[in-house]
This record gives structure tokens, sequence and C-alpha cells, in this order.
């Protein structure tokens, strides 16, 4: 999640600060670096990943701008392939870091505009200057966790990524199939089924084909094996009156979801409002309304993609499994007599409000005002 930054820590003339910006790529980095009130820049090109290099010009730049030894430091880089490691290194040297939303950065609105690593060091170090002054809302930055929250995310993503892996090769085999006329048995018994299959028009499978479906085969048996171990450790690491316990306790959360709510969001999390929980994963309104245009451009999608999905597939469940529940009678009062898109937007409004009832329920104990619940995990 992306929080608005203030500026807490400014420049004064009594203790003049060292700006710096990255530049990251995969062989090398660009950074930027410039004083407040000074036009001056100083740019340096170095192989990139070299943290011991990067502490060589932070020297050298105080050096040239004439800046006393003990001057702060201020650097910010765009979030990307690259992470936290770096924005972690440079805070235990002092530096005070901004992982920066990259959606965030103003940008001319212009259809071909220029963009080079120059330009962006630049633009970076103008935005920063700005952030230091005081402004409010320069750009967004990212909330970066601890080791151990990164770190215990793994295994949700792994099971994720693996659930992914099997649905890709399920779809080649079907595709493989469906191309020859040949109707897909059960999974179960399609490997049994593979020599007395038929194409279209008769004929059995030619030994190519059949040879790839045997090793497509294989390949999905070692995925189900690795989703069995993986489910099995999920369940395994659900500690007893936890978070990812609570939330289970609510009918319609399984641990799936409810591992993937806590560990991705309410685990390390804080938050003043249902607004800001929404905000989160993208479900709050984009209104466009200038002149006399006035129209809704639906959700921000800003945010935890994972999250915002899981929500969605938990907030159709919701009818099912909570149907006694205020926002269920909410849902079938506003959409549910609607189309079949009033109703896909109704799901995401219900994703939205159930979301921000089970962080109430997490913190304060809210119980959703007619959700029933399942006995506490022990």
């Amino acid at each position: 999640m992306a929080d608005a930054t203030r500026g807490s820590e400014s420049t004064t003339a009594t203790t003049p600060a060292l700006m710096m910006a990255f530049e990251l790529s995969a062989r090398t980095w660009l950074v930027g670096f410039r004083i407040a009130g000074q036009e001056r820049l100083r740019r340096r090109e170095i192989p990139a990943g070299d943290t011991a290099r990067v502490a060589r010009e932070i020297a050298a730049a105080k050096a040239a701008f004439a800046l006393p030894v003990e001057s702060p430091v201020h650097s910010c880089y765009e979030a990307g392939r690259d992470g936290f490691w770096l924005h972690r290194w440079l805070d235990e040297q002092g530096v005070h870091n901004r992982v920066v939303d990259s959606a965030s950065i103003e940008v001319p609105r212009r259809w071909r505009r220029a963009k080079t690593d120059k330009i962006d060091v630049v633009g970076l170090l103008k935005l920063l200057t700005r952030e230091l002054r005081g402004e409010a809302h320069v750009w967004r930055v990212v909330r970066v966790p601890s080791v151990a929250t990164e770190d215990a995310r793994h295994l949700e993503r792994e099971l994720e990524a693996t659930q992914q892996d099997r649905t890709r090769v399920r779809n080649r085999i079907q595709g493989l199939l469906v191309a020859q006329g040949v109707t897909l048995p059960p999974w179960r018994h399609l490997r049994a089924r593979l020599a007395v299959l038929r194409t279209g028009w008769g004929i059995p499978l030619g030994p190519g084909l059949h040879a790839r479906l045997e090793r497509e085969l294989t390949a999905l048996a070692t995925i189900e094996m690795r989703l069995r171990e993986l489910r099995g450790l999920q369940r395994a690491s659900v500690v007893p009156d936890s978070l990812c316990a609570r939330l289970q306790q609510i009918r319609g959360i399984g641990i799936r979801s409810a591992a993937r709510l806590s560990r991705e969001v309410l685990d390390w999390r804080t938050f003043t409002s249902g607004r800001q929980v929404g905000a989160l994963i993208g479900l709050t309104p984009t209104p466009y309304n200038s002149g006399d245009q006035r129209r809704e451009q639906g959700i921000s999608k800003a945010g935890n993609r994972r999250v915002r999905l899981m929500m969605i597939e938990v907030a159709r469940g919701w009818r099912r499994f909570q149907p006694d529940s205020a926002l269920t009678q909410w849902y079938t009062h506003r959409f549910g007599h609607g189309s079949a898109r009033v109703q896909r937007i109704g799901i995401v409004a219900l994703a939205r409000k159930l979301l921000i009832a089970l962080w109430r329920f997490v913190t304060a104990g809210t119980i959703p005002a007619g959700a029933r619940l399942k006995p506490l995990l022990t």
C-alpha cells in the first residue's frame, strides 16, 4: 500500500542535506545528487548492486558540494524488480530513503514525451526537494515490510504460483486434445486412457502427441504433489488464536483467504479508517467530475492485487455461506435483481464492505452483523 508522505524531515540552513535519487536497471544504476537551493546536478553511473561504490559516491558528493561529513542524506527510488533490499541497506547506512510508487510520479501528459534515465533522475530529485520542503501529496511512498513479514508471505505466494502452474498445464493438455477433436475424460483417468483415445475422425493419437501428453501429465503430477505439500505446510503454519485462526471463525472464510488476508495486509499494517482499508487493495471509487462531465471510472485497482482478487472471490461465496448477514441482505436489496453487469458491480462493492468488516472484526472484535461463526481453531 502506498501512503502519502508529508515531509516530516526538512532541510534547514544549519543542517544542509544531500539529496540522492536512483534509476535502477539490471546492469547499471544511475545515481543523481543535488542539494536544496542549487541547480547543480551530479550524476554517476555505477554497476548494479555495487553498494560499496554507492557509499563512496555519497562521500564524494558531500565533498563536491562542500557538505560536512555528518550531513544527512535523503534518497529515493521507484519500487520495482529490485524490491526492498536496497532500502534496507540504505537505512543501515543512516540514509533516509523512500521507495516510491511509480504510478504516483508526475509526468507530462503529452502523447509523445522524452523518457530517459537522466530525465527520470532529475524528476525524482525535484519531487524529493518538494517533499523535503514540506509539500504534501507529492507522491506515494510504499510501506516497506519488515524482513520477517516479507519472508512469511512466501508460502502463500508460492502456493498461488503453483496453482497457476497447474492451470497452465491443464489448459495446455486440454488444448492439445480439443485440437484433435477429443473429448477430455476425467483427469484421474486420463493417463490410463491415452492409449485408447481416438481423434474426432476415429484414428488413434499420433506417437508425437502421445509422448507429449505423457510428459505433460508427468509435469502435472509433480505440480499436484507440490500443491499437496504446500497445503499441508499452510495448515501447519496456522497458530491457534492467531489472526489467521480468528478470521477462520467466520463462516465462509477458509484457510487460503484467511492466510492471504492476514499475511499480506492485517498482520503488519495499521489503519485509522475503513477508507484506508479499501484503498489498500484498490477498491475505492474514482469519480471524474470536470465541468459538465460527471462519470464514475470504476475502482482504482491500485495496491495489493492479490488481496483484491481474493476478496472478490470471498464476496461471491459470502452470499451462500452467510445468507442472513446484513451485508448479504444489503447486496440483495441493492443489486440482487439487476442485470449481470449490475451484479458484478455489486460484488465489488460487497468485497470492499466485507474487507472493512473483517478488519473491524480482527482489530475491535466486532462481528459482522448477522454473520455466523465457527468454533475457534485450537
